[in-house]
């Protein structure tokens, strides 16, 4: 079989010839080239893992996909974003929303050695910030998909992979616009006003889903943000209430089309799995091992597995952190769990990756040892 073949039947919950290997955000794609002082993955320690990714891993490209040929959206008449560098080279971008009478403020830092963006000042401080938002106009649904973003990374790929398209629900784009305290606060004593927040961004999410789906017919997709909302966040009924109504949409149009609806949650999965199954997903990842987690994968596997293909079971943290002999016993466990008994399927995938300007010799000797423990098996 081919690594797009694998994968593929994977998803199908058909046999393949060996268990699937996924870097996940490590996917081959990264440009070791671009000489941007943010790219880490310039210096010389990534490429060695960006090689093996493009050539032994079953690629996993994930790509959001914008929309062209869109209505004027009235809040950018109100909206006004500014990116400086401080003193240190970090890129800082302060954007403002005029809302009525107050100014809603983010701000965002990245760091030149560091891939990722910190939020350090979120846009709604407390419920009259929200209430504030909320009154302001919504952009008219419109516009197309452009498709050329994953019909371009399929065409690079070719039999080496396939794309993803990556999106958020509606939980996922509200409780960002929160720090982490004041989200969980008005979603646990504010549920009227929460819904409309929620209901705000379903309204273009759920549309936006339905016309990828249709253009894009047949793909994987991940649906970032579920685990905003499960414990300790949120209780477990909350995740029914702020997820399963509206991500089951999302999944419905998916499939509709043919494709395949992968749920992202981190972290404890035990009293919500349930939930999950009930949006009709049929992938679910990164399914972290304890003490990350609060399941094992063979419990998971046990309870959904025959609806979804699960993707991991792999930590971040080991893959720099654990000898290769320990980290090799990791590997053999989660193959192990994740494909003894009946189940769709399973992908060996890390819940995460590294993220600092240089990668350990034991990191990608780790990474090493998936490919050779999953080509050997």
């Amino acid at each position: 079989m081919t690594r797009r073949e694998r994968l593929m039947a994977t998803l199908r919950g058909e046999r393949v010839d060996r268990l699937p290997v996924s870097f996940y955000e490590i996917d081959g794609s990264q440009n070791t080239q671009d000489p941007d002082p943010f790219n880490i993955y310039s210096h010389p320690s990534w490429h060695p893992l960006i090689e093996l990714a493009r050539d032994k891993s079953d690629c996993i490209v994930r790509r959001g996909v914008p929309f062209k040929n869109t209505p004027p959206d009235p809040l950018a008449a109100l909206t006004k974003t500014e990116t400086v560098l401080d003193a240190q080279g970090s890129r800082l971008t302060t954007t403002t929303i005029r809302a009525g009478r107050r100014t809603l403020t983010c701000r965002q830092q990245r760091d030149r050695d560091i891939d990722t963006v910190w939020t350090i000042e979120h846009l709604f401080k407390d419920t009259d910030d929200l209430k504030a938002w909320l009154d302001l106009p919504e952009a008219t649904l419109g516009g197309t998909p452009d498709v050329d973003i994953i019909l371009n990374i399929e065409k690079e790929v070719g039999d080496a992979g396939i794309a993803m398209v990556d999106t958020s629900d509606p939980l996922g784009s509200a409780a960002l616009l929160f720090d982490m305290a004041q989200f969980t606060v008005v979603a646990m004593t504010e549920p009227t006003l929460f819904h409309r927040l929620l209901e705000r961004f379903a309204r273009r999410i759920h549309w936006q889903t339905e016309a990828i789906a249709k253009a894009l017919p047949g793909r994987l997709w991940r649906i970032c943000g579920p685990e905003l909302a499960s414990p300790p966040y949120l209780p477990p009924s909350l995740f029914q209430e702020y997820v399963v109504p509206y991500d089951k949409p999302m999944v419905a149009a998916i499939q509709k089309y043919g494709g395949f609806a992968r749920i992202h949650s981190h972290g404890r999965l035990k009293d919500i799995l349930h939930h999950i199954a009930a949006t009709g997903c049929v992938g679910l990842d990164p399914i972290e091992p304890p003490p990350q987690g609060d399941v094992e994968l063979s419990f998971v596997r046990e309870k959904v597995g025959s609806q979804m293909v699960l993707f991991g079971n792999l930590e971040a943290s080991d893959i720099e952190n654990l000898p290769t002999p320990q980290f090799e016993k990791k590997i053999m466990t989660a193959i192990r769990e994740g494909t003894t008994g009946p189940g769709r399927g399973f992908v060996l995938m890390p819940s995460a990756c590294p993220y600092g300007r240089v990668l350990s010799p034991l990191a990608l000797a780790n990474y090493r040892k998936m490919v050779e423990v999953v080509e050997g098996g």
